[in-house]
C-alpha cells in the first residue's frame, strides 16, 4: 500500500491509494454497504468541504504566498515547457546557452565572447561540472546552482582588471537567459491565478485588501489581475513613471455616497496589495540611481531582482527588498489572519523562518500550506519544522494542490 496524503490538519488526514480512499487508516465508502463504491469526485468534494472550513472563518486579513510552483502548468502529466522554470530547469539552459562560449544579448548586432560554465567553474575552484543526462553534477554530485552564483559574483569582484570585461559579460549572459526564460505570457486557458485571486478577494469584507505576496519574477498575478479588472497596489505610484514608494500600500480606494440621512465610505471591490519580494522583470533604477522605477516588460535594461544565489538572504536587506520583507512580516503579526502558500517549497530560509516565527507568535494565525506533493521523499529543515509544529496543534493545514490545477476549486471556488 502506498497511501499518498491529499490533506493533513491536526488528526485529519485523508489520502488515496490508486482508485481508494482513507481517512486516516479507514477506507472510504459510498455508504455502510460500500457498494456503490467511491469515486474521485466523492474525495475532491470531501476534500473541499474540509478546507473550506478551515478558511472560512471570517478572517480580517489574507495574505496569499506564491513561490516558483505558482507558475508550474502540467501538460499531459508533463511540465509544459512555456511556464514554471525551476532554478534546476535554469541551470541546465544557462549551461547549454554558454556552451559555444559566444552570446548575443538583446540590441547587440554581434556575439560577445563569455565563458562556459565549466570554465568558470574551473577558474573559481568550484568542481569539474558535467551534464550527465540531463542533469548537472559537479565532482559528481547535483550541481548547486545558487551556491555557483555566490562564488562566482565573489569571484568577479576581485578579478584581473584585464579580464573584468568578459567576466562581467559572462555574468550579464547568466541574468539574461534568466529573465529570458523566467518572462511568461498569461494564458487564461492554462494558468487559473485569476480564478484563485476571486476566490480569496471573496472571503474579505471591502474594506480589507488581499495581500498577495511573491518570489517569482515574472507577471502573471498582476497580468491575471487587469484582465479581471482588479485595481494593484504594487508600492509604486500612479504617476506616468511609476516609483516605488512604500507608503503606496497604506492607500485604499473609496469614495463618499450621500443620502439623506448618512454620509459613508464605501470602498472599490477588487483592490489587491502585490508584495514582489524579490523583485521584477519590469522593475529599473532610475537613471540617476537613486529610485526604483516600474517599465513595460521588455524594456532594455537590467531588472532589480535578486538572482538566485545563496546570498539571497543578504540581498533582502537591500533597497527596495528590504521594505517589502519588513511590510510582509508586519503582515503576518496581525491578528486574525490567514495565510495561504501555493508552490513554496520553504527552501528559502529567509522567508521560512520569517513565516514559522509568525505560527510560533501569533495564535490567531492560521497557515494552509498547498503543494504538488504535501509528503516530499526529502522535505528540508524547514517543511520537517512545520510538520512537527503541525503535532503541536498550532493551526496549519496541508493540502496537495497546485495553483494552475485544482487549488481555486478547494477553496470553494468554482
Amino acid at each position: 500500500m502506498n497511501k499518498i496524503p491529499f490533506y493533513k490538519a491536526n488528526n485529519l488526514i485523508l489520502s488515496k491509494d490508486d482508485d481508494k480512499f482513507y481517512e486516516g487508516d479507514t477506507l472510504l465508502k459510498k455508504d455502510e454497504s460500500g457498494g456503490t463504491g467511491y469515486s474521485s469526485d466523492d474525495f475532491d468534494q470531501l476534500i473541499r468541504g474540509v478546507v473550506s472550513e478551515f478558511i472560512d472563518q471570517s478572517f480580517d486579513h489574507i495574505v496569499f504566498l506564491v513561490g516558483a510552483g505558482g507558475s508550474v502548468v502540467m501538460r499531459d502529466e508533463e511540465l509544459d515547457p512555456n511556464y514554471g522554470k525551476t532554478v534546476a530547469m535554469l541551470s541546465i539552459t544557462v549551461f547549454s546557452q554558454l556552451r559555444e562560449q559566444s552570446f548575443r544579448f538583446p540590441n547587440d548586432k554581434e556575439d560577445k565572447e563569455v565563458f562556459s560554465i565549466p570554465e568558470m567553474s574551473e577558474a573559481i575552484r568550484y568542481g569539474e561540472i558535467t551534464n550527465k543526462d540531463g542533469d548537472l553534477l559537479v565532482d559528481g554530485k547535483p550541481f548547486n546552482f545558487e551556491d555557483f552564483l555566490s562564488k562566482l559574483l565573489t569571484y568577479i569582484e576581485f578579478v584581473d582588471i584585464n579580464e573584468k570585461a568578459k567576466w562581467e559579460d559572462s555574468r550579464r549572459a547568466i541574468y539574461t537567459i534568466i529573465e529570458r526564460e523566467t518572462s511568461y505570457n498569461y494564458d487564461s486557458m492554462k494558468l487559473k491565478h485569476a480564478a484563485v485571486l476571486n476566490t480569496l478577494s471573496k472571503k474579505l469584507s471591502s474594506e480589507n485588501k488581499l495581500c498577495v505576496v511573491t518570489t517569482n519574477y515574472d507577471t502573471l498575478l498582476e497580468d491575471a489581475a487587469d484582465k479581471q479588472g482588479y485595481t494593484v497596489f504594487d508600492g509604486f505610484s500612479f504617476s506616468r513613471i511609476p516609483k516605488f514608494d512604500d507608503d503606496m500600500f497604506e492607500w485604499h480606494l473609496s469614495k463618499h455616497v450621500s443620502n439623506v440621512k448618512t454620509r459613508e465610505n464605501i470602498y472599490k471591490d477588487q483592490v489587491i496589495d502585490l508584495l514582489k519580494i524579490h523583485g521584477s522583470l519590469t522593475w529599473r533604477r532610475s537613471e540617476d540611481g537613486e529610485s526604483v522605477i516600474r517599465l513595460a516588460k521588455g524594456t532594455e535594461g537590467e531588472p532589480v531582482m535578486i538572482f538566485p544565489s545563496s546570498s539571497k538572504y543578504m540581498q533582502s536587506y537591500q533597497q527596495p527588498y528590504f521594505e517589502l520583507f519588513s511590510r510582509f512580516q508586519e503582515l503576518l503579526k496581525q491578528p486574525n489572519t490567514l495565510l495561504i502558500t501555493s508552490g513554496f517549497s520553504f527552501a528559502d530560509d529567509h522567508i521560512s523562518r520569517m513565516i514559522i516565527q509568525a505560527i510560533t507568535h501569533n495564535p490567531s494565525l492560521f497557515t494552509l500550506i498547498s503543494d504538488y506533493s504535501i509528503n516530499p521523499e526529502k522535505p528540508n529543515n524547514n517543511w520537517q519544522k512545520l510538520m512537527s509544529m503541525q503535532d503541536e496543534t498550532y493551526s496549519i493545514a496541508f493540502l496537495k494542490a497546485t495553483l494552475n490545477d485544482n487549488l481555486a476549486f478547494y477553496m470553494g471556488g468554482q
